[in-house]
């Protein structure tokens, strides 16, 4: 099976929530590894669309004890934020085994054992920070499907324009990456929008200052976690885009909004209002799932595959979760917010 190694903590993942865990791990007398499938730190962003900019500015956007370069107002692109976080494993000296992909983990008695293609780990405690954006998510849709010479692609495969077709396009889905990739897109194609609700923005500033200091001046985060009535009101939301250049273009009729997608057949795509749209390419801004089958550990996952814990720490001993989307608090999946996370994990695992 391979070489064994036997550690306190193992981490499974290396982006910014498992980096978040190893600085606070650093401060402690645990030995551990972070285990990343990945060739390099900052893989996830390097791989993302070439105009993505975060929607929080630098000086909210920093993992715990290292503050993202730059300016502090300014919106960091997503090289930036790559580097950050090379920068930020160097800093620190968080140890990390990367082209490791994790087949599945188990637990006898009270070790749990991580195997990988070349090695076993034995650990008393494991975190799993494997993140949100995990595999790309495509509905299934009536008709006939894409005819073979339309260019689909999903977000976390789209780059630039030279991707695509000249003509109509179609994005499906309209969160930020969909909002910001239709906003690029736009001047050099005809870019159309699928949503399937109402669309809410954001301005990135109200009276002068980014909203992020409203929500922490406000305390905002704070008053509604996971749990309350209105942080369990807020979760079912829609996620509001952030800035207005999107709804500037719908309004000016250079971005046109579309009803939900209901079949594609050909090169024709139908919408919920019973209009139609003949595209050239279409892009699908609709997300991720989370794919935990690799967890071989009962009462770990509900029925329908997803976590089962409270603030990170599931109901089998020594396991814990982070970097989950309301975790305990609206930002817990962000860089800006995954720290107060980790330093809440590590404290109670240290308890152990």
């Amino acid at each position: 099976m391979g070489e064994s190694h036997k550690l306190d903590v193992i981490v499974i993942g290396a982006g910014q929530a498992g980096l978040a865990v190893g600085y606070y791990l650093k401060q402690s007398n645990l030995s551990f590894l972070l285990l990343d499938q990945s060739a390099q730190i900052g893989e996830t962003w390097v791989k993302r669309y070439d105009s993505l900019i975060l929607f929080s500015p630098r000086k909210y956007s920093s993992l715990p004890g290292f503050q993202f370069p730059g300016e502090p107002n300014g919106y960091p692109n997503k090289n930036e934020t790559a580097n950050y976080l090379k920068q930020y494993q160097k800093k620190f000296s968080i140890p990390v085994e990367l082209n490791t992909q994790v087949t599945y983990i188990t637990k006898e008695d009270d070790r749990f054992i991580t195997v990988t293609k070349d090695k076993i780990y034995h650990s008393k405690i494991i975190v799993i920070a494997t993140g949100p954006f995990k595999t790309p998510y495509i509905p299934k849709l009536n008709g006939s499907g894409l005819d073979e010479q339309i260019i689909q692609l999903h977000s976390s495969e789209y780059k630039n324009p030279d991707q695509l077709h000249k003509g109509k396009t179609l994005i499906i889905g309209a969160g930020n990456s969909g909002a910001q990739i239709a906003v690029e897109l736009h001047n050099t194609h005809d870019v159309y929008l699928s949503s399937s609700q109402n669309l809410k923005f954001s301005p990135h500033k109200f009276a002068g200052k980014s909203v992020f200091w409203w929500f922490e001046k406000l305390k905002i985060y704070d008053m509604f976690p996971t749990g309350t009535i209105v942080g369990e009101w807020i979760k079912k939301q829609p996620e509001p885009i952030m800035g207005t250049e999107l709804k500037e273009l719908i309004q000016h009729h250079k971005v046109k909004l579309t009803e939900k997608t209901t079949s594609i057949n050909g090169n024709e795509v139908a919408f919920e209002d019973g209009k139609t749209l003949t595209v050239k390419n279409i892009i699908w801004a609709t997300g991720f799932t989370q794919n935990f089958d690799w967890i071989k550990i009962n009462n770990v996952l509900n029925h329908k595959g997803n976590p089962i814990h409270q603030r990170g720490i599931s109901q089998v001993s020594g396991l814990f979760f982070i970097g989950l989307p309301w975790l305990y608090k609206r930002p817990s999946a962000l860089l800006g917010g995954v720290g107060e996370d980790a330093e809440y994990i590590v404290t109670n695992l240290k308890s152990m």
